[in-house]
């Protein structure tokens, strides 16, 4: 537990210290975001600097390397998986830097790099026997042999463009970010103890507890970022931080054999990604709108509601859903 504390404690003041000098390159290197044009109650935004992921990005990676101990291959995976959709994320924002315009990579782009490092997760996760097939479930386990894989990638593309769906508000994907990963720390924690309270090995328990450390380094890689993305925001994280946080996020629960977890602890990520597919299809439909916009975060500022209520909201209930998954896993 000490350890566990010890890395989020370190993470975030690495991150802390690290986010001014982001800051001042990014302005320096003309690194602002474009807003889009009908997102009229964000114009006074309109240059803020963006790429704000690099921020948690490098502290996670390293104090998570520097902490790992014994057999931690499951760790290194997740890492990569992070740093993969950062890089990703990152390419996405510098295209609209460079274009200043708020059109990065072409959305066909964006789902094959999506998919291709999903289901090159997928893949592990099958042929990996310290994770499998099995899903823990709250009343037992469930074998899903070879569907596994279509679970995995869907789950990976639905994750991390739900987190990127959420990076609307000032501190909004970090704050319930923050929060979700604290929440599946706890939860990786507790399957690692039932683990070995089932007589189960130390190697693969080592490996969970890396996971947990890996965990407790994204909360306070992430806090530290929130400390200038809060409103009035400083900084923007970008395509590099959501799409990183998402995959973060999803790596901690499939990992640990959690992934049908996800929907209950992300509910607010589901909301947002659900909301912009109702718009677009009743749209489509109808030609006529349910939201006055879509993702549901921004239908809720055209009604009128604070963004930082908004942002509280959004908390609390990220908070709520979060003890529930607890429970679920107890």
């Amino acid at each position: 537990m000490l350890t566990i504390l010890l890395v989020f404690l370190l993470t975030f003041v690495f991150g802390a210290i690290f986010a001014p000098l982001v800051i001042y390159m990014a302005r320096k290197a003309g690194a602002r975001q474009e807003i889009l044009q009908y997102v009229t109650a964000h114009q006074g935004k309109q240059g803020t600097p963006t790429m704000g992921g690099l921020i948690f990005l490098l502290p996670v990676i390293t104090i998570s390397l520097l902490f790992a101990g014994g057999q931690a291959n499951i760790m290194y995976v997740a890492l990569g998986v992070f740093f993969s959709y950062a890089l990703l994320g990152f390419l996405d924002d510098f295209i609209k830097v460079y274009t200043h315009k708020n059109l990065g990579l072409r959305a066909y782009q964006k789902i094959i790099g999506q998919l291709g490092i999903a289901v090159i997760v997928a893949l592990y996760v099958y042929f990996n026997p310290d994770i499998g097939t099995v899903l823990y479930l709250p009343w037992g386990e469930v074998d899903l042999s070879w569907g596994i894989i279509p679970l995995i990638i869907f789950v990976f593309l639905a994750m991390t463009n739900s987190a990127n769906l959420t990076d609307g508000l000032d501190g909004l994907a970090g704050w319930t970010s923050f929060v979700m990963l604290i929440g599946l720390t706890v939860i990786v924690a507790i399957t690692n103890n039932e683990y070995l309270a089932s007589g189960g090995g130390q190697a693969l328990s080592q490996e969970l507890y890396n996971l947990e450390i890996l965990g407790a380094a994204g909360a306070g890689g992430v806090l530290a970022f929130l400390m200038f993305n809060s409103y009035p925001a400083k900084i923007f994280m970008g395509d590099t931080g959501s799409l990183a946080l998402g995959g973060l996020i999803t790596c901690l629960a499939v990992f640990s054999r959690q992934t049908l977890i996800l929907p209950v602890i992300c509910f607010v990520f589901v909301v947002s990604a659900v909301s912009v597919i109702i718009q677009v299809l009743h749209f489509k439909r109808t030609h006529k709108r349910i939201f006055l916009m879509a993702p549901l975060h921004h239908h809720f500022e055209k009604k009128g509601v604070n963004e930082t209520k908004i942002v509280a909201i959004y908390i609390i209930i990220t908070i709520i859903f979060s003890v529930i998954s607890i429970m679920l896993v107890l």
